[in-house]
């Protein structure tokens, strides 16, 4: 047996040693085979056949060759960084339903941190949204499972599942003292990508919660609506990209390219050619040169930092928010056969003005910390001067004539409708707010230049 099994090894030995010569050759082709052959780490070979051979021999349950191998490849990866790994069948095909935009599960992307799972951001309208899940929110426990130890796509797998099951969720949040649980009834996910509305006449908002390949062109026909919406050209507008996880490169240039009119996007450095690619605009503002803020935090990621980071370094729009998730790393999809593949990061991504991304995010131009504010109801009017016995007309008629109290009537009631919808923004999204402020400031200003 014990026999058979050194055998076993020494051809498990070669075959990776062949696998490795072979990848020599390629990284190392203008030096000859002794030389590829010189970089092998033999060594560390024979340790890897070393482990092999007792796990088969000593460990307490016999374990599958194919698994053992498998579960090498996952922990080789998974040494790299947060975003490579090993797909097998399963996975292979839950990455691809995963980026069409409709499946079964939370509706949170998330990554690894500290050995437990990190909300990177909840996507909208989605069940673990809804539940008050949150951007750096830390998952501890999955139901009675401890995350700790656990692989991210196993920590995946276990919070998908059948659309009408129940997960609880323990999660560390910042600001709290001790652990909360969530209980989210799974769902099936359809992501739509681009929202809108008009805030106040022509200044209109425009919310993108992933990007996805065909983004760009519900952004042009949202814009398009809000336009036909206002009756004539917006004055301004708001893009929303927080907590925004990213999604694919193609959505985000694209996007950017919508506003910009030339210069470069994004461009990415790597080792290998295919790596090295780079993203310039195309003539055409589809909003003809209006002001733009962006709105991100620390829940605005990869594709969505891309889209700052290139507004930003164009000088096209103003940041505004907190720092976002600085993650700048690309990650290409290199399929094994017909049914597994490796996800690997091969690249990382620069703006325009090669800031690299990575680990390091998009600083807004205006930071703007998370603030809750609550309105405070008056119990008496405040005083006016035309409160006061005796004041002084303004010499227009200080409003005495029928018609005039009138006009001002309706003028009166439409200002506390105007106050009312600013004192609700206020209230549900403070930053949102202040972006309109802005917009409206640079519109001014902009008239007045």
């Amino acid at each position: 047996m014990k026999l058979k099994l050194q055998n076993y090894l020494l051809l498990l030995t070669g075959l990776l040693m062949g696998v490795l010569v072979s990848i020599g050759h390629g990284v190392f082709a203008e030096r000859d085979g002794e030389a590829a052959r010189a970089t092998l780490p033999i060594k560390e070979l024979r340790t890897f056949t070393d482990v092999f051979g007792r796990i088969k021999n000593d460990y307490v349950v016999e374990v599958d060759d194919r698994e053992l191998i498998e579960n090498a490849i996952r922990g080789m990866l998974s040494g790299l960084d947060p975003h490579s790994s090993y797909l097998d069948a399963e996975d292979y095909t839950e990455l691809q339903v995963g980026t069409s935009g409709e499946f079964g599960g939370l509706g949170i992307e998330v990554g690894m941190e500290d050995g437990f799972v990190k909300v990177i951001a909840p996507i909208d309208d989605t069940p673990a949204q809804r539940a008050g899940v949150q951007a750096g929110d830390l998952i501890i426990r999955l139901d009675d499972t401890p995350v700790k130890g656990m692989s991210l796509n196993d920590a995946v797998k276990i919070m998908r599942g059948k659309p009408g099951t129940d997960i609880e969720l323990t999660i560390v949040r910042d600001g709290l003292d001790k652990p909360i649980k969530i209980s989210i009834t799974r769902d099936v996910i359809k992501v739509k990508s681009v929202r809108s509305r008009m805030l106040d006449p022509g200044y209109g908002y425009l919310r993108i919660s992933q990007f996805q390949s065909k983004t760009a062109d519900n952004l042009i026909d949202a814009i398009e609506d809000l336009i036909k919406d206002n009756e004539g050209p917006l004055e301004g507008l708001v893009l929303d990209l927080r907590n925004n996880p990213g999604g694919v490169l193609s959505g985000a240039v694209a996007v950017s390219d919508a506003f910009l009119t030339k210069g470069m996007i994004v461009y990415t450095e790597g080792r290998i050619e295919d790596s090295r690619l780079r993203f310039n605009a195309t003539p055409d503002d589809v909003l003809s040169g209006a002001p733009m803020v962006v709105l991100v935090n620390q829940g605005s990621a990869s594709a969505s930092e891309i889209v700052a980071g290139a507004l930003q370094d164009h000088h096209r729009a103003l940041i505004l928010g907190t720092k976002t998730f600085g993650k700048g790393s690309v990650q290409t999809i290199l399929p094994l056969g017909s049914d597994s593949a490796l996800k690997l990061t091969t690249a990382r991504y620069y703006t325009p003005e090669g800031r690299s991304i990575q680990a390091e995010g998009i600083t807004p131009d205006i930071e703007l910390e998370r603030v809750k504010v609550a309105s405070v109801k008056r119990s008496i009017k405040p005083l006016k001067e035309a409160d006061l016995s005796r004041h002084l007309d303004n010499g227009n008629g200080n409003g005495k004539n029928k018609k005039d109290k009138k006009d001002k009537k309706d003028e009166a009631d439409g200002d506390t409708d105007a106050e009312e919808k600013r004192a609700a923004m206020i209230r549900d999204d403070y930053a949102l707010y202040e972006a309109l402020n802005l917009l409206k400031g640079i519109a001014i200003l902009q008239q007045r230049m």
